[in-house]
C-alpha cells in the first residue's frame, strides 16, 4: 500500500494532498471574518442604554429660572433619539415646558450615567398612546389608555453623552485610571465607544 493510500485506524484513507480534502472537513474550523465581527458606535451605544433605563430623570426650567427634575418611565426610545413619555395633562412640567421647551434627561445606574438634552412638547394622540400602552401604568392613570388626563411627552434628543463602566469596561476603565495616576494625567477612553461618547443626534 502506498503512502498516498494509506489507511488509519478507522479505515479512512489520508488525503495526499489539500485539494483532495473535503470542502465541509477543509474549512470546518476557520475562524469567522473580521467583517462579519460588527464594531459598536457611539450613537449604537446610546440607544442601547436609553433602552436599558425603564426610568429617569427629567430635567426642566420654572419660568422664574429655576431648574425642577423627577422620575419618569420611558414609554419608547426611537433610532434617531426621539424618547416618548405620558404625563397628566394638568402636570405642572407641562406650564414649565409651554415656558422654555429645552429640557434634559438623566438616568443612570451603580456603573451606567446618560444624559441626553433635547426639546419637549406634548402630544394628544390617542393612537400612539394605545400603541405605547402598558397595563402597569393604570397605577397614575386610572382610566387606563383612554384616561381624559393623559397625554404624551415627545422629546427630540439634540445631544446626548454615556459613561459604562461595568464588566470589561469597567476593567479597563480602572487600568487607564491607573497609567493615569502613575504619569499625572487624566484616563482618556475617548477612543472607546464602549466606555464613553458624545453623540449629535
Amino acid at each position: 500500500m502506498s503512502e498516498r493510500n494509506a489507511e488509519r485506524p478507522d479505515g479512512l484513507k489520508f488525503a495526499a494532498t489539500f485539494s483532495e480534502v473535503p470542502v465541509h472537513h477543509r474549512y470546518f474550523h476557520r475562524k469567522p471574518h473580521r467583517e462579519n465581527i460588527m464594531a459598536t458606535t457611539s450613537d449604537v451605544k446610546l440607544q442601547e442604554l436609553l433602552r436599558e433605563f425603564g426610568t429617569a430623570m427629567l430635567v426642566t426650567r420654572t419660568p422664574n429660572g429655576l431648574l425642577r427634575s423627577r422620575p419618569m418611565a420611558l414609554a419608547d426610545v426611537q433610532p434617531d433619539g426621539t424618547l416618548w413619555l405620558l404625563t397628566d395633562r394638568h402636570s405642572g412640567k407641562l406650564d414649565e415646558i409651554e415656558s422654555d421647551h429645552h429640557v434634559n434627561v438623566t438616568a443612570q445606574s451603580s456603573s451606567k450615567f446618560l444624559s441626553l438634552s433635547g426639546t419637549a412638547a406634548p402630544v394628544d394622540d390617542r393612537q400612539k398612546v394605545a400603541e405605547l400602552w402598558k397595563e402597569s401604568w393604570k397605577v397614575w392613570f386610572p382610566g387606563g389608555k383612554t384616561d381624559p388626563s393623559l397625554v404624551l411627552l415627545r422629546i427630540d434628543g439634540d445631544k446626548g453623552e454615556y459613561w459604562d463602566n461595568s464588566g470589561f469596561g469597567g476593567i479597563k476603565y480602572l487600568i487607564e485610571a491607573g497609567k493615569a495616576y502613575l504619569s499625572g494625567t487624566r484616563p482618556d477612553v475617548s477612543d472607546d465607544p464602549q466606555l464613553h461618547g458624545k453623540v449629535n443626534l
